[in-house]
């Protein structure tokens, strides 16, 4: 009897090392939050998991939360720790309680199993489990030393997409994997952008080796519709979406909604009809249009090689996305190349963001006289609209205007706010895919919006102060335009004289042509005195 005890006792054996699926679904104890402990019997979903845990190498992981995944790796780590020789297993989170979850998973399995499928152990703790056959499961709160140094066999990411700086942890990492190490990273979604997101478009594309496995929360046998719905209302509408519906676009923080986005990519986004420039950064998709007004939007680069001068060109009355650069010229350099881009487009209102080396570039402007620079209200920055915009030289010359416009903590959610409106409303025509990368890392943190770290959002804020002027100032001055022309002719008709003063005076044109009855000589120049109908 004592022999053939043995004998079951050595097949078990044998079936729990070839299958960690058997192993798991027989002899692996977890703690259900409702039901308490009880035996690990396997969703077919995790089966399947385990199948493709065992079958590839590098696998990636894009679930809904409540899935048991994290604990299906916990499992899935004893399995190789347990019956392998020399393993080593690391685990890393966003944080120290996170990672402890997991090896506590762990501890609990390799607890309840039953004597004979136990090995001695050297160090059981919170953090750490040590095994006499060498093998070990170590966690650890992310950093960026994190998995250096290591000679790794198996590497769990858990909520990889909420990690700070994983992809220095993953360069680290990887090195010590080369050798054949395995990993497993998983995340609910966190948006569009962040390196969990790019490896698993990579995966999807073929460019990188991960194999990818997506877990949507109806592959819960236990959840139907009620429970989602449920979700709706217990977490809010955005944050059920990013924790049930393992979908990167309607996940995460962004500030314009990634299906709007994704509207404008499959629906607007073109190619270029022209690249100019020695970069071939100066992307053109409408020629100039001599009966059309334009606005040109410059945002100026540190100079550190970390952000890029970019600009953004809009015909005013449609806004239609005309033209685009991102490039790294010097200041100097690219003050000319503003004046030529405006000067191009009808002498467009050239508007600078005058920020840190911006008035560099706006000097350079100055110098050069070009006479459709935007000013702006240096006392009421950000609430006088009736006065913000004036292209007179003589009247920007007054110590009450400023050159460019200044982004300050309370302009800057102000024309944030003007463009998630005109982009949600898809009020605007773009077609840069430039434009669209950056607004998709556009995101809300820590009650700022800011591009994700590693990206950059030049582009966005030109566009985001050129819709806000357009919308602010221009509208503004159009609006009294229109009024000072209805008194106008009002008094016109009844001197007689309509068709004498009309001559003399455009409607709606920067600038008056020769014989205007309301310019002053003041010696060489004169002084345009339109602005006292206001």
């Amino acid at each position: 009897m004592a022999t053939d005890f043995k004998k079951v006792i050595k097949r078990e054996y044998l079936k729990c090392v070839e299958d960690p699926v058997y192993f798991m679904r027989k002899y692996c104890t977890i703690q259900h939050p409702q039901r308490g402990k009880m035996k690990f019997d396997l969703y077919p979903f995790q089966e399947d998991c385990l199948k493709q845990f065992h079958e590839n190498r590098y696998n990636i992981i894009l679930k809904s939360r409540q899935l048991g995944i994290s604990t299906l790796s916990a499992g899935y780590s004893l399995w190789m720790i347990l019956f392998h020789a020399d393993k080593n297993v690391l685990v890393i989170a966003t944080g120290k309680d996170t990672a402890k979850n997991l090896v506590t998973k762990v501890r609990v399995m390799f607890e309840g199993l039953p004597q004979w499928l136990k090995t001695g152990t050297e160090e059981i703790n919170k953090l750490s489990i040590r095994l006499t056959n060498g093998s070990q499961i170590k966690a650890i709160a992310s950093n960026e030393s994190a998995g250096r140094s290591e000679a790794l066999s198996l590497l769990i990411m858990d909520e990889a997409a909420f990690i700070e700086k994983v992809d220095t942890i993953w360069t680290a990492a990887q090195q010590t994997l080369a050798t054949g190490g395995d990993a497993i990273v998983l995340s609910t979604p966190n948006g569009v952008g962040n390196w969990f997101h790019q490896q698993w478009v990579g995966a999807e594309d073929g460019t990188n080796e991960f194999n990818t496995i997506q877990l949507h929360w109806s592959m819960h046998p236990e959840r139907e519709q009620p429970w989602r719905d449920e979700q709706d209302k217990i977490l809010g509408p955005s944050k059920a979406s990013q924790e049930c519906d393992a979908d990167f676009l309607t996940s995460g923080e962004s500030v314009v909604d990634p299906k709007i986005l994704q509207w404008y990519k499959e629906n607007m986004v073109k190619a270029p009809v022209e690249e100019q420039g020695i970069d071939r950064n100066l992307w053109i998709w409408e020629q100039p249009d001599y009966t059309k007004d334009y606005i040109v939007v410059g945002d100026v680069a540190r100079g550190d090689g970390q952000d890029y001068s970019a600009c953004q060109v809009f015909e005013i009355e449609d806004m239609k996305q005309c033209a685009e650069y991102k490039g790294q010229l010097g200041t100097t350099e690219y003050g000319h190349f503003l004046i030529d881009l405006a000067t191009k487009y009808n002498d467009a209102l050239l508007i600078v963001e005058n920020n840190n080396v911006g008035w560099a570039t706006i000097q350079t402007i100055i110098d050069r006289g070009y006479k459709n620079l935007f000013y702006q209200s240096k006392d009421l920055k950000y609430v006088d609209t009736e006065h913000q915009m004036n292209t007179n030289k003589y009247r920007a010359e007054d110590r009450s205007m400023v050159a460019g416009f200044s982004t300050t903590m309370k302009t800057k959610p102000l024309i944030i706010a003007k463009m998630e409106e005109y982009t949600r409303e898809k009020l605007v025509k773009l077609y840069s895919n430039r434009l669209i990368d950056e607004l998709f890392v556009y995101i809300y943190h820590n009650s700022k919006t800011e591009a994700m770290e590693g990206y950059n959002d030049d582009l966005v804020m030109a566009y985001s102060i050129a819709l806000w002027i357009r919308d602010t100032a221009l509208r503004i001055q159009k609006d009294r335009t229109n009024t000072q022309w209805t008194m106008m002719n009002s008094m016109l008709e009844n001197n007689g004289n309509k068709e004498q003063l009309s001559a003399g005076f455009q409607k709606g044109k920067p600038g008056h042509p020769d014989n205007n009855p309301f310019e002053m000589d003041i010696g060489k120049d004169k002084e345009d005195l339109t602005w006292l109908l206001g």
